[in-house]
């Protein structure tokens, strides 16, 4: 399988793992759909980053970097939504980033 394909759908199910709670807590559907194509975005661009640190750091700095347009936007509507954005970014970069050294290289 190609490094695009692995990484998409390496993104894919990193989106599925972020929008699962946000459907439990019915929160609007555009917000699902976003947080759904940032991941499966963020799956290809990990993946083809290049830095010098382990594939977990790559993955987490990638995402949080990502995330901060996000971050201003939510803060102003709803500043309890920072935590949990910031948590799943860090947990999920983490993850796609791992996932992405081993499978997508």
């Amino acid at each position: 399988m190609s490094k695009l394909l692995i990484a998409l759908l390496i993104g894919i199910i990193a989106g599925a793992i972020d929008v699962a709670p946000m459907i439990i807590q019915k929160l609007d559907k555009y917000a699902n759909i976003s947080a759904f194509f940032h991941w499966v975005a963020l799956g290809i661009i990990i993946s083809y980053v290049q830095m010098p640190i382990p594939a977990y750091l790559k993955g987490i700095a990638v995402s949080l970097l990502a995330v901060l347009p996000i971050l201003v936007i939510v803060s102003k509507e709803d500043k309890k939504a920072i935590i949990p954005i910031l948590l799943m970014s860090v947990i999920l970069g983490a993850g796609v980033g791992i996932t992405t050294s081993k499978f997508a290289n």
